[in-house]
């Protein structure tokens, strides 16, 4: 059965016989693989008119078909006969291909690993790979495996599984480094955020307090001017129902006490409103000396006192020191001018006694020479001093500069 199986087999497709058609030459083949070969012939330009030449794939001579092309040419009929009964007599059925009509999958392609029919291998995508039958491959490639097998030693195999345990290890050692230093880290940021956290709160204290001395200082303002927003509204009811009274007793009565409750609401004195202010500003004190504070000095970053004062504080302080100084005038001008009335008591006797402490100490003409010029720098700073007040108190100060002068004079004289 398989050599007559080879004797029905058409030479182009490798499948039955399907429509043979004989060639001139006497050699047979399928109908469909006729025509395949005569699309793929295109020089005719050598041939006669009205005439295509063929290529006999057998015995490679070159024929001419009719007009009609491979319709013309005789059909084998006891071939075909033949085949029909061949596959009428139980022939297996093999599976046919998809791209072409009717093909049997009857050839194994080696480079693309699958079953093609005879077109596929003639005309199809798979011109001129390797064939095979598929059960002669099989029987081939069959050994294949306990080859490959072999290959696989017991070494090799303990080679991989003992480096699969050291990569294992190695993996297992980098994720507990990876662990730690992930745990150092948390305790790193956690130690940052719980400074921080005190800083925040230590900030938020100074606030809290600052604003308990706004409260401190605003809100008996604001009671006394509620006060005095109800007793004014009581004022108005009264007065209204004072108007209102009818009987003259009554409304002189009521008279005379709304008189004196205005009036004393009238003496009331008014609160002025005070204008605070917080000192430092959170924002400057952080742009001052947050910037510099690094992650170790983090426990010495400052935290400030917060306080509340007046806008006017510096214009009203100035005013005060203005004051201080006024007050302060008259009486270091009286000290100024007592010390001259002593200067000028003890002239005589306090120049002698220098004299005789000179000669039982036994004091140089030098020393005196600069015990002078002390009391002369004294006397120009002193001057200098009562010439910038004697703008304001000019009598005195007149007064004053000349026993001054007169007292330095005679220092020097001496």
């Amino acid at each position: 059965m398989d050599n007559l199986k080879e004797d029905l087999t058409c030479s182009v497709c490798y499948s039955l016989f399907a429509d043979p058609r004989v060639l001139p030459c006497s050699h047979t083949f399928c109908k469909t693989c006729l025509n395949n070969l005569l699309r793929l012939s295109t020089n005719y330009s050598m041939w006669r008119p009205l005439r295509m030449p063929l290529k006999c794939p057998n015995c490679r001579s070159v024929v001419e078909l009719p007009p009609m092309g491979v319709d013309s040419l005789p059909t084998n009929v006891s071939l075909r006969a033949i085949v029909e009964k061949y596959q009428s007599d139980g022939a297996p059925q093999q599976p046919s291909c998809q791209e072409h009509h009717r093909q049997p999958l009857n050839m194994y392609c080696v480079q693309d690993r699958q079953l093609i029919c005879g077109l596929c291998l003639t005309v199809g995508q798979h011109q001129g790979h390797p064939i095979d039958d598929l059960q002669a491959a099989f029987i081939r490639e069959k050994r294949t495996p306990s080859q490959l097998l072999a290959r696989l030693s017991e070494q090799r195999g303990a080679q991989v599984c003992e480096l699969g345990q050291q990569l294992e290890q190695e993996k297992t050692r980098c994720e507990g480094l990876v662990s730690q230093d992930r745990q150092e880290v948390n305790q790193f940021f956690q130690a940052l955020e719980a400074v921080l956290a005190r800083k925040r709160h230590a900030y938020l204290e100074a606030l809290d307090k600052a604003g308990a001395e706004v409260s401190g200082a605003y809100d008996p303002l604001i009671r006394r001017v509620k006060a005095l927003q109800e007793e004014h509204l009581d004022l108005v009811s009264l007065g209204s129902s004072v108007e209102e009274e009818d009987s003259p007793l009554v409304f002189l009565e009521q008279v005379h006490m709304f008189r004196e409750r205005v009036e004393e609401f009238i003496k009331t004195p008014v609160p002025s409103v005070i204008n605070l202010s917080l000192a430092p500003r959170a924002a400057q004190h952080l742009q001052q000396h947050w910037p510099a504070v690094t992650i170790g000095s983090l426990e010495e970053a400052p935290v400030p006192t917060v306080c509340c004062c007046s806008r006017h504080r510096d214009r009203i302080d100035g005013r005060a020191r203005c004051r201080r100084r006024e007050q302060l005038l008259p009486l270091l001008l009286l000290l100024l001018l007592l010390a001259a009335v002593a200067a000028t008591w003890v002239e005589p006797v306090g120049f002698s006694v220098l004299s005789k402490l000179g000669q039982i100490h036994g004091l140089s003409s030098e020393l005196m020479m600069s015990v002078s010029e002390t009391a002369g720098s004294v006397f120009a700073v002193l001057q200098a001093a009562v010439d910038g007040w004697s703008s304001r108190l000019s009598s005195v100060s007149e007064e004053a500069s000349q026993q001054l002068a007169a007292l330095f004079k005679s220092l020097k004289s001496h």
